[in-house]
């Protein structure tokens, strides 16, 4: 959703899970037709698939045509790059991965997702070397990064400054799970909500929506929420930024219905 700012998209992890055939999709829309209904009623997807294995050139080109010009894939990068105990040992393995095919999606390729496993302790020589490898264009088109991290010791300030120093995002998880903050890193914001619960037809209550609503603009027009944890006092750059809004695990039944009543406060 564009405001006067930067551009807000909602959206939901993957378009297949059997649920949502009851919870999502009409009782006669075919399984080869969910991205193309998906993409119409969410405005930003994240593809997991790729997390577990390699997608061919064809396959993201396949994907770009059944969504609509405006929409936006995060891709979530293969876990045989972020599952390991010395991150930067990845570096020689990203550029084949970045060129299995993620360019043909053109102007819908949005953020790369990149998990760090909860084992993963914080580095500063290690994530360095990784995030310095990671390209911020691929075949002419700009190429933006996000990391998951997932253990408490990334919550030290020469994480955020190493994170700003390479303009690679930090996602703020909303889980009890793994530590989150909500430092801006990068020109960028990327939330993952995975808070949903089956008994709320919306997943997350009215009024925690319209909470989400605010902060996204917040974020938006390059300010910064108040109420989320951060690990420094540093202000972002008062600047426009686009935001992503990913419903993610927890009740995943719920998660379209989530994004969907998102964008509509957003609309509103």
């Amino acid at each position: 959703m564009k405001n006067n700012a930067g551009t807000i998209r909602a959206g939901i992890g993957g378009w297949t899970y059997e649920p949502w055939e009851e919870t999502f999709y009409p009782s006669d829309l075919a399984k080869k037709n969910q991205l193309n209904y998906a993409s119409r009623h969410v405005t930003a997807i994240e593809i997991n698939g790729t997390f577990y294995r390699l997608q061919k050139p064809a396959v993201f080109a396949k994907w770009r045509d059944d969504a609509p010009d405006d929409f936006v894939f995060s891709i979530k990068a293969p876990r045989y790059l972020t599952y390991r105990k010395v991150l930067s040992e990845a570096v020689d393995s990203v550029p084949r991965f970045l060129a299995s095919g993620l360019s043909e999606l053109k102007q819908k390729l949005g953020p790369v997702l990149w998990q760090l496993p909860p084992s993963l302790h914080f580095d500063a020589d290690d994530i360095g070397k990784f995030l310095q490898s990671l390209p911020h264009e691929l075949d002419g088109l700009p190429l933006r990064h996000v990391l998951e991290v997932r253990h408490k010791t990334f919550m030290d300030a020469a994480y955020v400054e190493l994170a700003k120093k390479h303009s690679v995002a930090t996602v703020y998880a909303h889980t009890d799970e793994f530590p989150n903050f909500a430092d801006v890193t990068a020109d960028f914001v990327y939330a993952r909500l995975r808070k949903t619960i089956a008994t709320e037809p919306t997943g997350y209550s009215e009024a925690d929506l319209q909470t989400w609503h605010d902060r996204a603009q917040l974020w938006a027009s390059g300010g910064a929420p108040d109420d989320l944890p951060y690990v420094t006092d540093a202000k972002p750059p008062k600047k426009p930024r686009d935001v992503f809004i990913y419903f993610i695990s927890g009740a995943k039944e719920r998660n379209p219905a989530a994004a969907q009543h998102l964008l509509k406060l957003l609309r509103a």
